[in-house]
């Protein structure tokens, strides 16, 4: 599936999503009728996992588009993550803007390792989950990786799109992040949004972090997911996406990143193979007739820190 056709399914399902979640429509077949006590809709794959649900999915801002999804995960599939981790965290890295290398930052203090694309059951059925949820395919998706924060270790406002050209050359820029609580935390460890439009906005639950007052903030509680693009539907980088871990005050944070590119992050584009002056989508030629070359040019074209994805059919290149 391409970044233009993925993400805009993407954005149609989280409006739905959105009108659901306060609306009382049921869906038959679907979310079943009113006799139901949850969803019917579930995955194949992963043991002991939790129902998709899109009634759960609370839209928390427009600019970033970003989403929570309450009790994403069972309390056993964080558990389970979480032991699959505990004897294997290493310190955690940053990319190094230039190089695109991982280094040791003091911007982040956690540790933690990744998983194996599906590693076993349950973690299969996970990543199944953030595909239907997402409407972006697995093969978009970077290896599950699970996060540990003790007191004090936090990791300062950052974005997850990439700023150097080698790390976009697999698989591009991200697009999507599904960023899941494994733990409560007696206070701290809230994920802040420094630029988002709701910075001033505030609910009026009590033991907010000094941290989460720099924005807006969403607290880590067991089993909860947050998801917020990185990118505008148009491909462009959103600013607004910017987004940090707090320090942690009481207790510990275990948390499960999902980062989902705008194309497949197993196999290596195209053009990326050989340098052929290519289309990477059967639907460039009509989308070029019909003025997207223009209209769309970062994602037909490209620009300075990504690639065009109809470069033939815009003709911008020599076959």
């Amino acid at each position: 599936m391409d970044f233009g056709n993925s993400l805009a399914l993407s954005l149609s399902f989280l409006f739905l999503l959105a009108h659901l979640s306060h609306s009382a429509i049921q869906l038959p077949g679907w979310l079943g009728d009113k006799n139901t006590q949850e969803s019917v809709l579930r995955l194949n794959k992963g043991a002991f996992t939790a129902p998709f649900d899109p009634t759960r999915v609370t839209p928390l801002s427009w600019h970033p588009r970003a989403f929570v999804y309450k009790k994403f995960l069972t309390d056993a599939e964080c558990d389970h993550l979480i032991n699959l981790a505990r004897d294997k965290l290493e310190l955690s890295m940053v990319a190094d803007n230039d190089s695109g290398k991982s280094i040791k930052s003091e911007v982040r203090t956690s540790s933690g390792m990744f998983l194996q694309k599906a590693q076993d059951e349950i973690v299969a059925g996970i990543e199944a989950r953030i595909a239907a949820w997402t409407f972006l395919p697995v093969e978009n998706g970077e290896s599950m990786q699970i996060l540990h924060y003790e007191h004090g270790q936090k990791y300062e406002p950052h974005f997850d799109f990439f700023h150097d050209k080698v790390n976009q050359e697999m698989g591009g820029h991200r697009v999507a992040t599904v960023l899941m609580y494994l733990s409560d935390v007696g206070k701290g460890g809230e994920t802040v949004f420094p630029n988002s439009e709701r910075k001033m906005s505030r609910s009026n639950e009590d033991g907010w972090s000094d941290c989460a007052e720099q924005g807006y903030a969403v607290k880590p509680r067991k089993g909860d997911a947050l998801l917020f693009f990185s990118l505008h539907p148009d491909a462009t980088t959103d600013n607004k996406s910017l987004h940090g871990s707090c320090p942690v005050i009481e207790g510990e944070k275990w948390s499960a990143t999902k980062w989902i590119h705008v194309r497949s992050f197993d196999k290596p584009s195209k053009h990326e193979n050989n340098g052929n002056c290519v289309d990477e989508n059967d639907n460039c030629p009509i989308w070029a007739k019909n003025g997207e070359c223009e209209k769309n040019r970062v994602y037909m074209v490209g620009s300075e820190d990504s690639y065009g994805y109809c470069r033939k059919s815009c003709k911008v290149c020599s076959s």
